[in-house]
């Protein structure tokens, strides 16, 4: 989106120099990354990821703000998974956007989606540093947000996950986490933070009378107690492979969640009907339009429009120009578990070999108990499919996991 930087990169282009980051990117993480890694970083204007970045903060802290809106996305957490103790913000966010062309020409960005859950902030610390070693890029350009530099971001992501505990008390929890495509980022922020990679499944969790129940996992041979969890668990996976809970998430534990479990649905999909922004698209509950309530928020052709489920994750079950069958497909009593939402056409805005390729850049925050929300750097999904994650590009080239570089402000 700086043409001068795009031409640049792609006149000096290599393959071997792909090939190196790719070698060089599995070293560093300690594993294979199993997704595909863009041959090319991005070059955005300064004004415009900070556009981004703003947006997203303003609606993070509006819905936070919003009691009656907490009300609401409470009232849609599954039961089961309402966990006890719920912090009185989230600690990570993560906002996406998408590109669109303004009809006098001016670029502009979209919401996606947002989402109160960790992103793969050591991974994407890790690939940015990569691009710019590997392709020599000018040291000049940045990928930080909010004036971070590399030591203020470690600092204040290590407090977030440590709090005030002791690294062999704290993991990293996840379902079957030694397989999950994230495990790149697993290892980066153990290494970094000194924290344990503990699978959900193996938790012992120790009943106290009268008292909050104790976890505890297991570490040569020792039951160590666990006084912090840094919650990577996705409930959709943890219902979708039957996973046995080792505690009940309703009744209070004797730990710190470093990411309350309850923020995962509060500041979701669900939001995208309660947000009237220039930057949202529009979206109804599909409960609400089999009412007949709500449709004129929506455009009436179906082309328009997308079909999610709420709560699912990397973008399963999305259908786009979902047709009566499809809808009425879903069981009434499922209905209020969907959105209908106005399709954004995004923008093709990076010039590559291979063609103009759209950008879906996520904002990664993180938000301290005692500070602002903060913006600390992005991420971007390079596709030219209708869907952007890293699991729909596998068949292409100058597609897939990337990082936004910006020069510094004039």
């Amino acid at each position: 989106m700086i043409p001068s930087l795009r031409r640049d990169f792609n006149g000096r282009f290599q393959p071997a120099h792909y090939r190196n980051l790719l070698h060089t990117l599995d070293a560093t993480v300690r594993t294979h990354v199993g997704f595909r890694v863009a041959e090319t970083p991005c070059f955005l204007p300064p004004a415009l990821i900070d556009e981004m970045a703003a947006t997203g903060a303003e609606l993070t802290e509006r819905l936070v703000d919003d009691a009656e809106y907490l009300r609401a996305s409470s009232a849609a957490i599954p039961e089961k998974f309402r966990a006890a103790d719920e912090t009185v913000r989230p600690h990570f966010m993560t906002v996406d956007f998408g590109i669109i062309r303004l009809p006098y020409g001016k670029f502009a960005p979209r919401l996606v989606e947002l989402q109160a859950f960790p992103s793969v902030f050591g991974y994407q610390f890790v690939l940015s540093e990569l691009y710019r070693s590997t392709y020599n890029l000018d040291p000049a350009l940045d990928y930080f947000l909010g004036g971070h530099t590399e030591t203020s971001f470690w600092k204040l992501y290590t407090r977030m996950l440590l709090g005030n505990h002791d690294p062999e008390n704290v993991v990293l929890v996840d379902v079957e986490p030694l397989q999950q495509k994230t495990l790149p980022d697993f290892q980066v922020t153990a290494d970094r933070v000194g924290l344990e990679i503990v699978d959900l499944a193996a938790i012992v969790a120790e009943p106290q009378p009268g008292r909050p129940t104790k976890l505890f996992y297991t570490k040569d041979k020792r039951r160590v107690p666990i006084h912090r969890i840094y919650n990577r668990a996705i409930v959709d996976e943890i219902v979708r492979k039957q996973v046995h809970l080792p505690f009940d998430y309703r009744e209070s534990l004797d730990v710190e969640w470093a990411g309350h479990p309850n923020w995962y649905f509060h500041l979701s999909k669900f939001s995208l009907p309660y947000l009237d922004h220039p930057a949202v698209p529009r979206a109804i509950f599909l409960d609400e339009w089999f009412a007949g309530k709500r449709r004129e928020r929506l455009p009436s052709d179906r082309n328009e429009l997308i079909l999610k489920p709420l709560f699912s994750f990397a973008g399963k079950g999305i259908q786009f120009a979902p047709s009566d069958a499809d809808l009425e497909a879903i069981p009434p009593a499922s209905r209020h578990d969907y959105l209908l939402q106005e399709r954004v056409r995004f923008e093709p805005v990076i010039e590559t070999p291979d063609g103009p390729t759209q950008a879906e850049i996520r904002i990664l925050y993180l938000w301290p108990d005692d500070h602002d929300l903060e913006p600390v750097m992005s991420l971007v999904r390079l596709g030219r499919g209708m869907m952007m994650g890293v699991d729909h590009n596998r068949d292409k080239e100058w597609v897939g996991s990337s990082a936004a570089f910006f020069p510094p402000q004039e």
